[in-house]
């Protein structure tokens, strides 16, 4: 048993010890004298403090701990308790340690300056600078505290103030080399870069090694939009820490900047590997994966990213547009809504909500979905735009150019409201206004391909073919898998009549789409037009999967009929589609389906009840839109072809398959009159809502200019434009009879009671032609696909002869050809 003073030695010599770093030799001395003298609450301090420097922080807790017991008026005491609560992460305890240090000696620095050291751990930023601040007053000199309090400002966005008080650490201790780096952030906030970079240089040229000044450095550059050199200096902290996650994650993002996908996901792949609860890292190597189309392993990435972190919106909401991208629409809206819960002012997942919603046609839904997104942050360029779209959708034009009008005046580069801005302008025919949109569009970004391929669509509507095929390759070099330029591209193609280079381009869309309904229309059209009817009515089938047919899908709970099944002894519901002219085309296939066995209900538009009610083979006629009765299968009249497997040699065509009721005929007989020269049937123009109008009509002040005299010219249309109505009034020589036609059981007894008909291609060739008169049909340079190419006949029709336009939009030949048949008669 020791003594008093051997006990006040072997203190004495611990100390000593202590004081020389001999941690082990002290700490055994001071356990001898607790051994002696528990209550010794020196060597209890002392001993707690020696297990703090040798990292058994908890162990110091509870010696120290034991010595305030002891003597709870010593400020050290509480101070160095404090201290080792911090080591052990206990912030709050430490403060409170920390809190009755400074109660017991207010004059306490190296307690103000551990007690911020807390407090900054916890968030407190104000609270931590105040202490800084007090530990500073004490000690003016105290360059670890200034360092800290900088940084406590710059967490509370203070930099000018950080910077200052970096300044001044490192003037007391130009080795703080710590201090370097952070003065560099701050600057950074400052947006004062050049300096910032500088800062970084400087830090960098006295410790090159260090790892986390090079992340530093790169993530100041990667804000510069700087990739390249940002990537650079996130290699360069690799090289030195091979394991650091976030230099990992910074560099893939800094590639996925640069269009690098596959080496972005690289680094995501490696970060995740590292950190596996890396929520950042999973959802960015999930948007990587979504930019190579990968979007089934994209979805996992998102999957694992919100198994980490639930709460992630941006998780939730790059999922969304995955989904999106996969069209499981209702899954991308859940996503969204999921985002929007769990961050109810995301203006983003609102504005991307909406267009989801455009693209599921629920446009009212989706412009609420836009205002939202406004309404959060009203200056929400993007979400106007898209407002725009959804608008110019609903054909609200007024409201949707206001829309992308507040967009461009947010963000006067906005190249996208401009280039959509020139789509409204052009559904308005406003053509001069549409190529400036456009124009201001491709100024502000050469490279934005849908501004090349919306320019094309306008050109190809000026009949500017060549023009509009330049936009599209333009296009298409921009984004080799732009499905909408490869598709434009076709349609121009086959106009001009260059159909092998036509199919390669539909071949092309529907390699990059091909669930889309467009390009295989389109490609069945040129198929159609080659002569191809084989394959191409196949394709011609993929009509009810477009979204601007112009028949609605019928949606019976009856089996279609597509010649596959006997039907015997069945009924069966043909149902016209399209326009009149393709109705009175195609109902040649009716009869052939009762001579299968078959009863025939057939729907057909009321104006052509009265002449095709008395078809051999219709059971019933219905008109569109009367209750339908009973039936086992249906089928469009024009899959009819399809169902009987036609090809051009099976072609069924008959002289004349329709025919005029009698007492009609002698009333427009007498109407017309003694028959004082041959007489010619006229129709230039038909329904100006046909999207081919344009090329297939002409004005009836052009026909009738170049028509030989010595007829009597007899117009068969019921409605006039206004154009052609003044035409009609001034010119004697052409006797129309538009009130008195009630409908085609008038036009086809006027059909009949000429001696030729001329017409451009419209309901009134297929009319004249199913009643086996002579019919001369104007076609446009690119005809539709039923009169096919190269032959001035028709397989459909035995009477039918062809004048085709030998130019684009060049009526000349076609009429000098029709003129001298015309003289030679």
């Amino acid at each position: 048993m020791l003594n008093t003073a051997q006990i006040q030695e072997k203190f004495k010599l611990a100390i000593d010890y202590h004081r020389k770093g001999e941690i082990a030799l002290a700490q055994s001395l001071y356990a001898e004298i607790l051994a002696n003298a528990p209550n010794h609450v020196d060597a209890l301090h002392l001993l707690g403090v020696a297990a703090a420097q040798t990292n058994n922080h908890r162990k110091a807790v509870e010696l120290i701990g034991k010595a305030i017991a002891l003597r709870p008026g010593n400020p050290a005491f509480h101070c160095n308790r404090a201290i080792a609560l911090n080591e052990l992460k206990e912030f709050d305890a430490a403060v409170k340690s920390f809190d009755k240090a400074v109660a017991l000696k207010p004059d306490y620095h190296e307690a103000w300056y551990n007690r911020g050291n807390a407090l900054q751990e916890l968030g407190k930023f104000d609270a931590a600078a105040a202490s800084y601040d007090k530990a500073i007053t004490l000690k003016p000199d105290y360059p670890e505290a200034l360092y800290l309090r900088g940084n406590a400002l710059q967490k509370l966005g203070q930099y000018e103030q950080a910077v200052a008080s970096y300044d001044q650490a490192v003037t007391l201790k130009p080795e703080l080399i710590e201090v370097y780096s952070n003065r560099a952030i701050a600057l950074q906030g400052m947006k004062k870069f050049d300096e910032a970079l500088a800062g970084f240089d400087l830090a960098l040229d006295l410790t090159p090694e260090a790892p986390d000044l090079h992340f530093n450095r790169g993530v100041l550059l990667q804000e510069l939009g700087r990739f390249d050199a940002a990537i650079a200096s996130y290699s360069k902290a690799l090289a030195i820490r091979p394991d650091y996650p976030e230099a990992l994650y910074l560099r893939g993002i800094a590639l996925q900047e640069l269009k690098q996908f596959d080496e972005a996901l690289a680094c995501f792949d490696q970060a995740t590997t590292l950190k596996p609860d890396f929520a950042e890292a999973w959802s960015n190597q999930g948007n990587a994966l979504q930019e190579l189309k990968r979007f089934d392993q994209a979805l996992a990435c998102y999957d694992r990213a919100i198994a980490v972190k639930p709460d992630y919106h941006e998780a939730y909401y790059n999922r969304g547009m995955a989904l999106q991208e996969l069209k499981r629409f209702d899954q991308a809206l859940a996503c969204y809504d999921q985002a929007i819960a769990v961050k109810p002012d995301y203006d983003d997942a609102y504005s991307n909500r909406g267009v989801l919603l455009q693209e599921m046609k629920q446009l009212d839904a989706a412009i609420a979905s836009f205002d939202k997104a406004i309404a959060i942050k009203p200056d929400h360029h993007i979400a106007f735009a898209n407002r725009g779209n959804a608008l110019r959708e609903l054909r609200m034009f007024d409201k949707a150019l206001e829309s992308y009008d507040k967009a461009i005046a947010i963000k006067p580069d906005y190249y996208k409201a401009y280039s959509n801005r020139g789509v409204l302008f052009q559904e308005l025919k406003q053509f001069d206004e549409a190529f400036e949109s456009y124009g201001k569009a491709m100024e502000l970004n050469p490279d934005y391909h849908e501004t090349h391929s919306n320019r094309g669509v306008l050109l190809q509507e000026l009949q500017q073919l060549d023009a509009a095929l330049a936009c599209y390759d333009k296009a298409v070099s921009l984004k080799p898998d732009y499905y909408e330029a490869h598709l434009n591209r076709g349609n121009a193609l086959h106009k001009l009549l260059r159909l092998d280079e036509a199919l390669a381009c539909h071949d092309k869309a529907i390699s990059i789409k091909p669930d889309v309904a467009e390009a295989y229309w389109n490609k069945s059209l040129t198929l159609l037009l080659c002569g191809n009817l084989r394959l191409g009515l196949e394709l011609y089938e993929w009509r009810w999967k477009r979204e601007k047919f112009t028949s609605p899908k019928r949606n019976f709970p009856q089996p279609l009929w597509l010649g596959n099944e006997p039907i015997a002894g069945k009924t069966i519901l043909l149902h016209s589609e399209q326009g009149l002219g393709d109705t009175l085309q195609f109902c040649r296939y009716i009869p052939m389906v009762a001579a299968l066995g078959a009863r025939v209900i057939f729907e057909v538009e009321k104006s052509l009840i009265g002449l095709l009610n008395d078809l051999p083979g219709i059971s019933e006629a219905v008109a569109k839109g009367a209750a339908l009765p009973d039936f086992d299968y249906h089928c469009p009249l024009l899959s009819l072809p399809l169902a009987f497997r036609t090809e051009l040699d099976t072609i069924p065509s008959s002289q004349r398959y329709l025919k005029n009721n009698p007492a009609k005929l002698s009333q427009w007989n007498e109407r017309l009159g003694k028959r004082n020269a041959p007489r010619i049937g006229l129709a230039w123009s038909g329904n100006i809502m046909h999207t081919n109008d344009q090329n297939r009509s002409i004005p009836l002040s052009s026909m009738i200019g170049r028509l030989p005299r010595g007829f009597t010219y007899v117009s068969l249309q019921k409605e006039f434009r206004d154009s052609d109505r003044a035409t009609l009034e001034s010119n004697a020589n052409i006797l129309h009879f538009e009130d008195e036609i009630n409908d085609f059981t008038d036009t086809a007894a006027l059909c009949d009671l000429m001696d030729i008909v001329i017409t451009v291609d419209t309901s009134i060739a297929h009319l004249n032609a199913a009643l086996g008169n002579p019919t001369w049909v104007l076609l446009p340079f690119s005809p539709d696909w039923r009169w096919l190419l190269d032959r001035d006949g028709s397989p459909w029709y035995p009477s039918i002869r062809l004048f085709r336009q030998h130019n684009p939009n060049d009526w000349t030949e076609a009429f000098k050809n029709l003129n001298s048949a015309l003289l030679a008669l």
